[in-house]
């Protein structure tokens, strides 16, 4: 595991406060504080408090907490989410526009304390510089769509914790306050999942200063904004094993790619949109994964299932390729209707996890011939995707 990614999973942690967790500490004495979900061959599954999972190799483990694991007979199962109907029976929507004009209200401005607290319809927003109702109307479109795209699409996206009503943003003024907060240097943004909160530097959202204000550029936008507001609003059950990672990453850059444009996302029409992000750099080289049109990716079973950890190591093949399979199932899959899928996290829903979760996407199919049938829909579609053959 890198220093990088054992960074990555303490941001994800935060003070514990359940019985059952415990602080695990690797060879190089760097330490995460989890619960311990299970013991898979040489590696056992972990529980971040926010509820993601993680795999950790034994052997990177220290002594004490690999005889630990061992010693346990018997784990903690996740927290069971009960099912509801959500939205999955709604259409798949084909467009979708934020046409109001979001109400700002200002709830707090100190500038001794350098807080400045401002909220739209859904959203709380916490700067550190003091921002006109105009600039924050300006980026509150951007959030208050993207918060409409994901409760609009019939997957159950009804996640996001609110404080006071709200789900909460972070603002920076300056990027080196991002990063010393835990932004990534080369990032635009980041959902910080133990404490449910995307955090935004300024530049990303187009608000630069100008005199002794700031002004908001409407044609500015970023693919990361809208695909850690997805995380933000994607329910913890889906983040479980199964799903992890090719889905929970998929439909996040699935909302990201979807072209945006004033309020409106172009839902049915962000096919090609997709096609170029995932082979190229995007349309009008607005960034992409570029992966090319012959893409090999693992053995579907292995890469559904790979940890988190992993996920990260190889960014580019790892989101471009979960964003293909997420992408057959949406919109390719059987009669494109999305039934396997919705069937998928409504399993998730209930409680389970893994194989069995799984089962419902396969519906009686082997993983050899669903990796078939993915492969085949995509080159309909002019992209030759293998996948390794399973072990």
């Amino acid at each position: 595991m890198t220093m990088r990614i054992f960074i990555y999973l303490l941001l994800l942690t935060t003070i514990v406060h359940a019985a059952d967790m415990r602080t695990w500490t690797d060879l190089q004495n760097r330490k995460i504080e989890a619960r311990m979900l299970a013991l898979e061959g040489e590696s056992v599954m972990l529980e971040l408090q926010d509820g993601r999972k993680v795999s950790l190799p034994l052997a990177k483990l220290c002594p004490a907490d690999a005889t630990y694991a061992h010693s346990q007979t018997s784990t903690t199962k996740p927290q069971v989410t009960p099912t509801i109907t959500a939205n999955f029976e709604a259409p798949w929507p084909n467009r979708i526009k934020f046409g109001e004009d979001p109400e700002i209200t200002t709830v707090k401005e100190d500038a001794t304390t350098k807080q400045f607290i401002y909220e739209s319809a859904n959203y709380r927003y916490t700067s550190d510089a003091r921002l006109s109702k105009s600039v924050v109307k300006g980026f509150a479109v951007m959030f208050e769509a993207t918060h409409l795209f994901c409760r609009s699409l019939p997957l159950g996206l009804d996640g996001g914790r609110k404080i006071g009503g709200k789900l909460q943003i972070t603002l920076f003024e300056n990027f080196d306050d991002y990063v010393t907060a835990g932004g990534p240097p080369k990032s635009s943004g980041l959902f910080m999942g133990a404490k449910d909160v995307v955090m935004v530097p300024l530049s990303s959202l187009g608000v630069r200063p100008v005199g002794s204000g700031y002004m908001f550029d409407r044609d500015k936008s970023s693919k990361t904004l809208p695909h850690e507001l997805t995380h933000q609003l994607t329910p913890r059950a889906y983040f479980g094993p199964g799903a992890m990672g090719w889905f929970s990453e998929g439909i996040a850059e699935y909302v990201a790619v979807t072209p945006y444009r004033s309020g409106a996302f172009s839902v049915r029409g962000n096919h090609n949109d997709i096609v170029a992000y995932i082979t190229s750099y995007g349309t009008k080289n607005s960034g992409g994964r570029a992966l090319g049109k012959d893409i090999h990716l693992p053995d579907l079973k292995a890469f559904m299932f790979q940890d988190y950890s992993n996920f990260l190591q190889q960014p580019q093949i790892n989101y471009g390729g979960s964003l293909l399979i997420t992408y057959y199932f949406l919109q390719m899959d059987g009669e494109g209707d999305g039934k396997r899928i919705k069937a998928f996290l409504k399993a998730l829903r209930d409680g389970k996890t893994g194989e069995d979760a799984l089962a419902l996407l396969l519906d009686g199919r082997s993983f050899s011939q669903l990796a078939k049938d993915i492969s085949k829909s995509w080159s309909h579609r002019g992209i030759n995707l293998t996948f390794a053959p399973g072990t």
